[in-house]
């Protein structure tokens, strides 16, 4: 058996979940900057996730979930998905983003498996608050280590694909590295980078 981990924003999905909210709400521009912060390695993580969150307070669920049910998935994603699958590929998602997005994605791309985080609604508002499994700098890497003791898949059995430095804590247990479209600091650590945005060109390095 072998394991193939993608990021959700910016990897399977053509921007950043959030900002596609933000828009919504005219904070878009705020929202960017606090998120390319947190993808370039320049601010924690999880502090990232508190301040752009805070900042969708009172926002309504019904809208959240309608926007997270319409985004747009990167060119190829679903295309490699399935070949992955044919190959012998478990395929699964890890996202510093939301279930809200993540799991009506994997009715559409096909993956196997969803972890992220959870936004928390009260009467049908978002309170600005969140919870869930992907919310530090190295969930990621937890994570994937505990899948590949579940499932007995070794390093190089392993591809890790994502864009940011809260990708960085996968590279370390994945034989192959792929920085797709990526931050800096990313690319420093791979040994796959893509710079088309087409997710077909990783089939090319299996």
């Amino acid at each position: 058996m072998k394991l193939a981990v993608f990021d959700f924003d910016s990897t399977l999905m053509e921007g950043e979940t959030l900002e596609f909210i933000a828009k919504e709400y005219n904070i878009e521009s705020l929202m960017k900057k606090i998120t390319t912060d947190a993808m370039e390695g320049k601010i924690d993580f999880f502090e990232s996730l508190i301040k752009r969150v805070a900042l969708l307070k009172g926002a309504k669920e019904e809208k959240i979930k309608e926007i997270c049910e319409n985004l747009p998935y990167t060119k190829g994603a679903k295309e490699t998905i399935i070949e992955l699958k044919r190959l012998g590929y478990k395929v699964v998602c890890f996202s510093g983003g939301y279930e809200t997005a993540t799991i009506p994605a994997q009715k559409v791309l096909g993956y196997d498996a969803q972890f992220s985080n959870i936004f928390h609604f009260k009467n049908g508002i978002l309170t600005g608050t969140l919870g869930g499994e992907m919310m530090f700098s190295d969930s990621k890497g937890k994570m994937l280590r505990r899948l590949q003791t579940l499932l007995d898949i070794d390093k190089e059995n392993t591809i890790a694909i994502g864009d940011g430095a809260n990708d960085l804590s996968m590279f370390n247990l994945a034989g192959k590295r792929v920085a797709f479209c990526a931050k800096p600091i990313l690319k420093e650590h791979a040994n796959i980078i893509i710079e088309n945005k087409n997710l077909t060109e990783l089939l090319n390095y299996i």
